[in-house]
């Protein structure tokens, strides 16, 4: 018998015990932080494609409406939520707290919103990430 295999006993009497396979504990690949760590990269990457005019939006296509959402932040609660900082074309402040089963937009090039300071660029570092806030 190979080392992993496992057998049941032959008659009720007779108790056989095996080391069974001990197997590594992966992070769930399901919870938000890792969608958000994700999505921190994507973002990232789309960052790398724009000019010093231009920031990160996001367009939403839901609510019946479109939404432009100028991209200030990530943050996440797990098990399930994401959430996203920001603010409208108009300049109010907006945050969108969606499942992750939910997650749809379209990452979009913006101006920036003041002309007169560098973009805001998301590509987090480890300090400015928004963590999670455990109960």
């Amino acid at each position: 018998m190979a080392a992993n295999e496992y057998s049941l006993p032959t008659s009720p009497n007779a108790v056989k015990t095996k080391e069974l396979p001990v197997f590594e504990v992966q992070p769930d690949q399901n919870l938000a932080s890792e969608f958000h760590k994700r999505l921190i990269q994507m973002i990232a990457e789309f960052e790398i494609s724009l000019d010093e005019q231009h920031e990160v939006g996001m367009r939403l296509v839901s609510f019946g409406q479109n939404i432009t959402l100028r991209v200030e932040g990530i943050g996440y609660f797990n098990p399930s939520l994401i959430r996203f900082f920001g603010t409208t074309e108009a300049g109010a402040p907006v945050e969108l707290i969606q499942h992750i089963s939910q997650i749809s937009f379209l990452l979009m090039a913006v101006n920036k919103a003041d002309p007169a300071n560098p973009p805001k660029r998301i590509g987090f570092s480890a300090s400015e990430e928004t963590k999670e806030e455990d109960v």
